[in-house]
């Protein structure tokens, strides 16, 4: 099968990639590269794709640049799309939060727009386990109101399902929404929370610990997330939203010692006062993807930590 899979270059969606590739479908990565982070972390993440020798093509473009999706689809006869490519991140949309609707919002549609226009009925798209807010009642799940959003980036999500519930409605996409939960594994962004400390702690640098240490995340090791996201190739649902989680919070303070343990030193704490935007408790209620995906999460903190440390020193070697 032949899958377009936007932000290709990032995080998860370099993953992605190589999973599709490795059950050997065809893989269009589309990606602006854009300097979020250091492209060339981007441009290393697409050589380990082009390692594999399959069936890979890179195109770089904006899903903002709605003349660049169409020349793809009318290129490349689809038979999904895995839409990863966003603008990340709460407290940088707290600083540009149009910027966060322009890319998240406007880019979703002209991707669902090329999609309809070019026959394409699968869409899986990335959501956020942030369009819960603050939410009192955990574990998070599906069917839970979803309308105390805290940060623009939660709020570019939350359309995004919207937009998918009508393009599934009006259109009759099949459109699944992924919530994912605090992804983790190599190739992570360097600004998230783990690779950060990872880094900061091995050069003896403070880490910054919002609030008291007792916020906490439903981490989630990328390949369970991976396998969540394979599960819905072969399904149709009409319209559905999934939460990718682990099942199982993690405080903040835990997760610097888990750091500490298999960085085998120690770390400098920078106590900062809470952020705006930032939620205090992220877990999920995964038995609606164990139902209908056979989604079973299998990495837990300890060991996915383990992992991540491996691939940083490996990539500081």
């Amino acid at each position: 099968m032949n899958f377009l899979v936007t932000g290709g270059a990032g995080f998860i969606g370099s993953h992605v990639c190589e999973r599709l590739l490795r059950d050997w479908h065809s893989v269009w990565a589309f990606d602006d590269l854009n300097p979020f982070y250091d492209p060339k972390l981007k441009q290393a993440n697409l050589a380990e794709i082009r390692s594999l020798g399959r069936s890979f093509e890179f195109v770089k473009g904006d899903i903002c640049d709605r003349a660049a999706l169409d020349k793809l689809f009318s290129q490349v006869k689809f038979d999904g799309v895995i839409h990863m490519a966003a603008r990340a991140g709460v407290r940088p949309s707290i600083q540009e939060p149009a910027l966060y609707q322009r890319v998240n919002v406007e880019g979703t549609v002209n991707l669902l727009e090329a999609a309809r226009l070019h026959g394409v009925r699968k869409a899986i798209l990335a959501s956020s386990s942030s369009v819960y807010g603050v939410n009192s009642k955990v574990p998070f799940r599906e069917q839970d109101p979803i309308f105390k959003a805290i940060s623009p980036y939660a709020a570019s999500k939350l359309a995004c399902e919207a937009l998918g519930h009508v393009y599934h409605r009006l259109y009759g996409m099949d459109v699944t929404m992924l919530r994912f939960f605090t992804v983790y594994g190599p190739r992570q962004r360097p600004d998230l929370a783990i690779r950060k400390f990872a880094r900061m702690i091995t050069e003896g640098k403070p880490i910054p610990m919002y609030g008291d240490g007792s916020t906490a995340r439903d981490y989630t090791y990328i390949d369970d997330i991976l396998n969540g996201i394979t599960a819905c190739i072969s399904r149709d649902f009409g319209y559905e939203v999934f939460n990718l989680g682990e099942s199982q919070i993690v405080r903040l303070d835990r997760l610097v010692e888990l750091l500490q343990d298999a960085l085998g030193k120690k770390a400098v704490i920078d106590s900062q006062p809470a952020q705006p935007g930032d939620v205090p408790l992220t877990f999920a209620d995964i038995s609606k993807a164990r139902k209908m995906l056979g989604y079973e999460p299998q990495v837990k903190i300890e060991e996915g930590i383990r992992r991540f440390v491996l691939w940083f020193q490996s990539c500081k070697s």
